[in-house]
């Protein structure tokens, strides 16, 4: 048989050499496909009496990323109309042939290595974890990232890593999608050798041969012992009493998958592997069939991945490559867009009014450089040739030939439209001009450019090298060669582009206002303030909106209202923020910048100011009369996605994939619902809308819901359904 997906030689010492190489991709990953082809190679080692061991390997710069999970879509799809039973079924038996798979690998008869070459994550890891031996490459990692998108290592993960180095050095991988490098796998005990590139096979191959008989794995023998004691044992029974609380504080109860990945393990860990991997495969089953699982994989895995690869790309555009950039402005923004552009190989101009300034904005990228060499994540040589790559000036005339500009510098319209008209005197005709802004209409700053049509808004979210959101906003001129060049350079520095239609606060800031307003309003009510902390995060929020706004910086958000009530003139309205931010900022309390805001902050440690009630109109309400958690998660998450949906209403975003995505790299909105989007979708606009309505009898104009969500609710549609594409599949 020729395989499409391997390669297959065999030397003279009978040893098999299985390279997995698939064709026309840059990462190999276990499609249906793939799994047939290993299923048949397995039958080949087994059965050929000429072939005395195996080692597998790579024929890319890394092994494996995981499942193929774009084809997961596909198997949702044959389920529709199944009887329940019969779709559970169906399902399992899809999902279990990894499982089959790998078990037949490791009962082979006979000894087999992994040469592992680089990044070996989920089912990839899972497929070293089946043979008998495993060599590593310097330099490779190997990791379970399945939780991180709502899933569960579905190829025998639960079962062989616990087994292997026992259950609280399996946990972290498992339930936090840890990833450990050569020199942290051999000491968990995850490999057995570690070699160079050029000795990987060589080293694998002196394993199998050194032993021809050992072919098969210590949980298979008669006398094993789980490492640290399985759930009957004293220690082992210490771990998982501890193990369920924790998950609970971490996670309240909103991530099936961690969940169920401890049942995995504990139920699995007191029966044979066979029975325990059949375990696995009903939980994986399981967990495929619930929405936070479908919406995550949706969400987080393939809508992301899609816009990553241009999938916002105007027609008839075709990728360019971005070789040199300006950034104007070289302060806490503008100086971590130059370290993440210089990270990804571009020729950076840091740009700013005063030399000093500029050179304390390449000394932020280079300490953050030199962070990356003392963690072992850069070399010296490295570092220093992303340091050559930024130039710190205050001449605009370095810039004459760059690709993009990049302007950061504060909020104010005035300096903005100066900045534009200085740079455009030098810019190559064919450059694009992208504004950092958080708030100001992009058409209104282009009206300063000649070119508005490579005028576009390039919206970075702080701080720039941690957060992976990039807002692409759309002026009433900008041209499709001025977004389709945006793309390529947010998806060269390796962040998620979306594409938004321009409006005041754009897509992200509109939305998490309403987050932060949710929060005031809570506190302006007589809410206790760590009650209004404590049920954001139990609605999965990363920090409550009391922290968001300290983040932030209160001082911005005094400024931020400033020039919305200068633009907007009468029609501005206030609301429970504005009289707060306008105190907080009296007291010259801006957040964590100074220590002190909603939070007071001593070193790495905070606490709530005790002074927030003197902003409850009414004093604090007595226990008996405080709000429900679920009263509070509600209004927290509904605020939120009904302007979501306004701003699919008014147009501003088109593609349901963005508003999901967007809304969790960009503000943390609980992954586990997949989105602003997927969270209106599971719970039915019918539903959403009447609890929607339900609040708004209660709290106000905040929770009144657009005409489009009224008529989806009338008509039974969902966002992926009307405004979706392939996405939906999933």
């Amino acid at each position: 048989m020729s395989y499409t997906h391997f390669k297959f030689e065999t030397d003279s010492d009978g040893i098999a050499l299985i390279t997995f190489d698939s064709p026309d991709v840059s990462m190999n990953v276990l499609s249906n496909a793939v799994i047939a082809e290993l299923v048949d190679l397995i039958a080949k080692i087994t059965q050929d009496e000429a072939i005395k061991g195996a080692v597998i390997t790579s024929g890319k710069a890394a092994f494996c990323a995981g499942a193929d999970l774009s084809e997961l879509g596909a198997a949702f799809k044959a389920l529709d109309g199944l009887p329940e039973d019969e779709a559970k079924q169906t399902l399992f038996d899809e999902v279990y042939k990894l499982n089959q798979a790998l078990r037949a690998l490791e009962t082979c008869g006979k000894p087999v290595a992994c040469a592992i070459n680089g990044l070996a994550l989920g089912g990839g890891f899972e497929v070293t974890l089946a043979c008998h031996y495993r060599v590593m490459a310097e330099g490779a990692k190997l990791g379970l990232p399945e939780a991180m998108v709502g899933v569960l290592p579905g190829g025998g993960g639960t079962q062989r890593l616990a087994r292997l180095v026992g259950v609280m050095n399996a946990a972290p991988i498992m339930l936090q999608g840890q990833q450990y490098d050569a020199n942290m796998a051999k000491f968990q005990g995850f490999v057995d050798e570690i070699a160079s590139a050029d000795d990987l096979i060589t080293k694998a191959k002196e394993l199998v041969k050194a032993d021809p008989k050992k072919a098969t794995q210590p949980w298979d023998g008669d006398k094993f012992k789980i490492p640290g004691g399985g759930p009957y044992h004293p220690a082992g029974i210490q771990v998982f009493g501890g193990a369920s609380p924790m998950l609970r504080k971490n996670t309240y109860g909103n991530y099936p998958a961690q969940r169920y990945i401890l049942s995995c393990v504990y139920e699995g860990l007191q029966v044979p592997m066979d029975a325990g991997l059949r375990i696995e495969s009903r939980y994986f089953t399981k967990l495929l069939l619930r929405p936070e699982s479908r919406n995550m994989i949706r969400s987080i895995f393939l809508s992301k991945q899609a816009l990553e690869k241009g999938g916002r790309r105007p027609e008839g555009q075709e990728k360019s490559d971005i070789k040199k950039i300006a950034v104007i402005g070289a302060g806490f923004m503008g100086a971590g867009v130059a370290t993440v552009s210089a990270q990804a190989g571009i020729e950076v101009v840091l740009i700013d009014v005063h030399q000093d300034g500029a050179d304390k904005g390449r000394q932020h990228a280079l300490d953050h450089f030199a962070k990356g060499v003392s963690k072992g994540k850069l070399t010296q040589e490295k570092a220093d040739k992303l340091a050559s790559l930024i130039t710190a000036t205050t001449d605009y005339n370095a810039m004459k030939d760059v690709d993009l500009v990049v302007e950061a510098v504060f909020e104010n319209a005035e300096l903005k439209h100066k900045i534009t008209k200085a740079a455009e005197a030098v810019l190559p005709e064919g450059a694009i001009f992208g504004s950092n802004t958080s708030t100001i209409p992009i058409t209104s700053l282009a009206e300063a450019s000649s070119r508005p049509e490579n005028f576009i808004g390039v919206h970075f979210f702080s701080p720039v090298e941690k957060m992976m959101l990039v807002e692409l906003i759309v002026g009433e001129k900008t041209g499709p060669k001025a977004i389709s060049k945006a793309i390529d350079f947010v998806a060269k520095i390796k962040k998620t582009p979306i594409v938004v239609k321009d409006t005041r606060g754009f897509y992200a800031n509109r939305c998490v206002m309403r987050y932060i307003e949710q929060g005031m309003a809570l506190l302006s009510e007589g809410v206790k303030p760590a009650l209004i902390e404590n049920a954001a995060k139990m609605a999965g929020m990363p920090v409550g909106p009391l922290s968001l706004q300290d983040e932030v910086a209160i001082d911005l958000a005094y400024k931020i209202l400033s020039q919305t009530k200068a633009d907007l003139g009468a029609e501005y309205q206030e609301g429970p923020t504005d009289a707060i931010i306008n105190r907080m900022y009296a007291l010259e309390r801006y957040g964590r910048k100074n220590a002190k805001g909603f939070y007071v902050y001593e070193g790495k440690e905070k606490h709530l100011w005790e002074e927030l009630g003197q902003f409850a109109l009414k004093g604090i309400l007595a226990d008996e009369d405080q709000p429900s958690v679920q009263e509070i998660k509600d209004r927290i998450l509904y605020a939120q996605a009904i302007e979501a949906a306004r701003t699919v209403a008014e147009g501003i975003v088109v593609d349901p994939r963005e508003a999901d995505v967007g809304s969790i790299l960009g503000w943390g909105f609980a992954p586990y619902t997949g989105g602003v989007l997927s969270f209106i979708d599971t719970i039915g606009a019918k539903a959403f809308v009447a609890r929607a309505k339900d609040l708004a009898g209660h709290y106000g104009p905040a929770f009144e819901v657009p005409a489009l969500l009224e008529e989806m609710a009338a008509k039974n549609e969902t966002f992926y359904g009307r405004f979706g594409n392939e996405a939906a599949a999933a």
